[in-house]
């Protein structure tokens, strides 16, 4: 964990809801008063049902005021369009998971609660974590090749409201069925590594499917890591994904992961780029780390991810 920014903790807030994620529809209407209850006087507030469709004009128009804090509550989809308009501003972002995998608020150490998480946006330390760029699109946690394009693109909303995180499992399955395997160049450095498989990850931030990705990985380590989940069985794609969910202890050296602040990704089909749960553009694909790029809030004393 990287030392707190010697900056002010930040009072006044434009607040902005994705009503659509799994949480945000239920709690939007509480989260003005709790906030405001903890002291955090909350300017404006913005409630999105098309992030897509929305933000790419709501967010340059809010972010030109220079708003002290952003907070947002959403699912990962949304944090990659976030943080395409918040990297490198001084505007400190306030996070509340309100997703169904809530892979960048477990990599911040953010307690899923609604009111601990409100708790950490009126009583945190700013933090000055990693961001990342797939062929110049910022993300904030992890590019993935494979059947997780299909898997991004099929998961029907209401599915992810009734059964969470394993609404993503059955698209999968259901998707792999008719999947192809792949063959997959990975370039960083001198070293080049070639291999066929189902399903690739880069990864800037800790965590993938709800899980730690490894007992080292973090948003704030200063290193992007690279993984395939099996080879070209979708037997092993399926022992690959169950393994990773289990062994979240082990080091990423003893898992086999590159680790590297520059990839680059060929494959010998264009395949869907899925960009934290966004499709955005195919293969081939640039991945380039970019240290300390964006300001937020976590808790004070704070848990690995979880």
């Amino acid at each position: 964990m990287t030392t707190p920014l010697a900056v002010p903790r930040p009072r006044e807030a434009v607040l902005l809801v994705n009503v659509r994620s799994r949480r945000g529809a239920a709690l939007h209407g509480q989260v003005r008063a709790m906030l405001e209850a903890r002291g955090v006087v909350v300017t404006a507030e913005h409630l999105v049902r098309d992030p897509a469709g929305e933000l790419p004009t709501l967010l340059p128009r809010v972010l030109a005021a220079r708003p002290p804090l952003l907070v947002v509550g959403s699912g990962d989809g949304t944090v990659a369009s976030i943080v395409d308009h918040l990297a490198r501003t001084d505007t400190v972002l306030g996070y509340l998971p309100l997703g169904t995998t809530n892979n960048f608020g477990r990599s911040l150490g953010l307690p899923l609660r609604l009111r601990d998480a409100v708790d950490v946006v009126a009583g945190g330390e700013v933090h000055a974590v990693d961001l990342a760029r797939a062929n110049g699109d910022w993300f904030a946690n992890l590019v993935s090749i494979g059947i997780s394009g299909e898997v991004a693109g099929r998961t029907p909303h209401a599915l992810k409201r009734r059964i969470g995180r394993a609404a993503y499992a059955v698209t999968a399955g259901r998707a792999l069925v008719r999947h192809r395997a792949f063959t997959a160049e990975v370039r960083s450095g001198d070293l080049t590594w070639r291999f066929r498989t189902h399903q690739l990850n880069v990864a800037n931030g800790g965590v993938h499917a709800g899980t730690a990705i490894a007992a080292d990985a973090g948003i704030e380590d200063r290193l992007l890591v690279a993984y395939a989940l099996g080879g070209p069985s979708r037997l092993s794609a399926v022992g690959a994904t169950v393994h990773q969910a289990l062994t979240p202890w082990q080091p990423m050296a003893r898992k086999g992961y590159l680790t590297g602040t520059e990839f680059h990704v060929s494959t010998d089909r264009p395949l869907a780029l899925d960009v934290d749960g966004e499709i955005t553009g195919t293969t081939p694909v640039h991945v380039t780390l970019a240290a300390e790029a964006l300001r937020v809030l976590v808790p004070a004393r704070r848990p690995g991810p979880r």
